[in-house]
């Protein structure tokens, strides 16, 4: 499970969605995480499924490779389902024991819950597959300069989260390899009760807290040895340009929010 997050890494293709500015993509990941959020409709729902999904065809990365990722938050749709089925009040009884009831109202909700969560894994998972790190950090500063007026860090800011996206990866092997060191040596991760599994993984996050703290203090010596004092005067190898298909990028966003306003109000 471990090996299959997908959140943080880069998958190389020739697409139009890769060649689209960071800027165009963060924009409509924020889109796109805002209609996920606001339909309770299932036209919205619907929406959002031939959306995501004519980004995905054009983006060229794998469905399979994609929803490799969903299967890192099974734990946590479960428990969303289970509290929303249980949980939510309804009129419309389908089963119920002693004080449990399940209404029409709580497996909609559940529903509904489970593609939020879903997409948007999905919408997230797309950015970080066709953005590398260092596009994704310019492009955040890029979008943030505006605060600079009221004396915002963005390029603080940027580079924290650059950071924080490419280590994933890298903790992820990390993680990976210690498992497996631990499994050669008699760990069981897979068996037993949840408090058993849940003690079986002392083993595994004590040597990796220690690796991040090594790895982290391994990068900022680096950077001080390379005279790194933040974005003040710094210039960019390859700076942000946008082309027509950004521009046509944007148009396409900004119709598909016209359409989530319209559904929001009268749908």
């Amino acid at each position: 499970m471990i090996r299959d997050l997908t959140v943080g890494q880069y998958y190389p293709a020739d697409s139009v969605v890769h060649k689209l500015d960071p800027r165009v993509k963060l924009f409509g990941t924020m889109i796109f995480l805002i209609a996920v959020f606001s339909f309770r409709g299932w036209a919205g729902f619907a929406l959002i499924t031939v959306f995501l999904a004519g980004i995905i065809k054009l983006s060229k990365v794998p469905f399979r490779y994609m929803i490799k990722g969903l299967k890192a938050i099974i734990v946590l749709m479960a428990i969303t389902a289970f509290f929303n089925l249980f949980l939510t009040n309804g009129t419309n009884v389908i089963w119920q024991w002693k004080w449990i009831r399940i209404t029409q109202e709580g497996i909609e909700t559940a529903v509904k819950m489970l593609f939020r969560l879903i997409y948007l894994i999905l919408g997230t998972s797309i950015m970080t597959l066709t953005t590398t790190p260092n596009e994704l950090t310019d492009g955040l500063e890029k979008s943030l300069r505006p605060l600079q007026v009221i004396h915002v860090p963005i390029h603080e800011i940027a580079m924290i989260m650059a950071i924080a996206l490419r280590f994933i990866p890298i903790l992820v092997e990390e993680t990976d390899k210690i498992m497996k060191a631990q499994m050669a040596r008699g760990a069981d991760f897979e068996n037993g009760n949840l408090i058993k599994r849940a003690k079986a993984l002392i083993p595994l996050l004590v040597p990796l807290f220690i690796s991040a703290f090594r790895r982290a203090n391994d990068l900022a010596m680096a950077m001080e040895a390379r005279c790194y004092r933040g974005g003040v005067g710094r210039t960019k190898m390859k700076p942000l340009r946008y082309s027509v298909c950004d521009y046509a990028g944007y148009f396409v966003l900004i119709i598909f929010l016209g359409i989530v306003i319209i559904l929001r109000r009268f749908g």
